[in-house]
């Protein structure tokens, strides 16, 4: 592929004759206007966005968003890779604040009351991306990532909303987390990113499966197996855009318009016809998100 093609935006698919919502996207990391993301998903039939917060900052800008545009909803949190930074300090401003001093626990509680805050508004249907991430944050940072998930859950459960789970090499802490503490009714694993067994025990808990563009890449048999064999009852589609864009387009930016080439894909994969998929998605995403 040429250079210049990576900064070509995809072309719009082939509509959906079912419409459906992208479970999670990032309309503040988007290229264009939150109306362009919106008509342009709306035009292959992804009538529904919900708006992921991953900051502080982001999580009021996710729940002004949903307020303004009845076609979004809104969910809050500080990140797992958010928490040690907030804690640890961030010297290499590798997040979108810039560097950042160290605050401490005190800093994470006032970061945590502010979501809690946030948590109650009505437009406000989720609590995430939240979880663990033992890809990026290193054993320092693993207590405050580790606190901060926990607080989630609180929240998430005294507010009665969605918990939506950010795992990223870290299953069976997830996993073990959530017995700990309860997990929520409704508990979304975003970019489902487990194995078929995995995803067994996820359906036995009664937890959602999100699945990515990234289900479309050559080298993700694993979670082509995950999904065959979740449940349809339990599976939400997402595009994590502007992250994750499915094959053909990998390498470009994502937006909420391509979700019908990763649920054609899911189709395949499950041996259902793409209107079967996108009846049960758009009611499995409106269960979980209680809209």
């Amino acid at each position: 592929m040429a250079p210049q093609d990576k900064n070509t935006p995809p072309p719009l698919p082939e509509p959906l004759r079912v419409a459906v919502a992208d479970s999670h996207t990032h309309l503040d990391m988007q290229e264009g206007t939150v109306d362009e993301a919106l008509a342009k998903a709306a035009s292959v039939g992804v009538t529904t966005v919900v708006q992921v917060g991953c900051d502080i900052k982001g999580s009021q800008w996710a729940a002004e968003t949903a307020a303004a545009y009845d076609s979004v909803h809104a969910t809050v949190a500080l990140h797992p890779n958010e928490a040690p930074r907030i804690v640890l300090g961030d010297p290499d401003g590798w997040s979108r604040q810039g560097a950042r001093e160290p605050g401490g626990d005190t800093a994470l509680d006032e970061a945590l009351a502010e979501i809690d805050r946030l948590a109650a508004l009505p437009q406000v249907r989720g609590v995430g991306e939240t979880g663990l991430d033992h890809f990026r944050t290193g054993p320092d940072g693993m207590a405050a990532q580790e606190r901060s998930f926990r607080a989630h859950i609180e929240i998430a459960k005294r507010h009665g909303k969605a918990l939506v789970i950010h795992d990223r090499e870290a299953h069976e802490d997830v996993l073990r987390i959530l017995r700990e503490e309860g997990a929520p009714e409704r508990t979304v694993f975003h970019c489902y990113s487990g194995d078929a067994e995995m995803a067994r025990i996820c359906a036995a808990a009664g937890y959602f499966m999100s699945f990515a563009g990234n289900v479309t890449f050559k080298n993700a048999q694993p979670l082509r197996d995950a999904l065959a064999v979740a449940p349809p009852e339990l599976v939400l589609v997402e595009t994590d855009a502007p992250f994750l864009t499915p094959a053909p387009y990998r390498g470009r930016a994502n937006a909420p318009y391509l979700i019908p080439v990763t649920l054609r894909a899911m189709a395949d994969v499950k041996g259902m016809t793409e209107d079967d998929l996108a009846t049960a998605v758009a009611a499995n995403t409106a269960r979980a998100f209680g809209y």
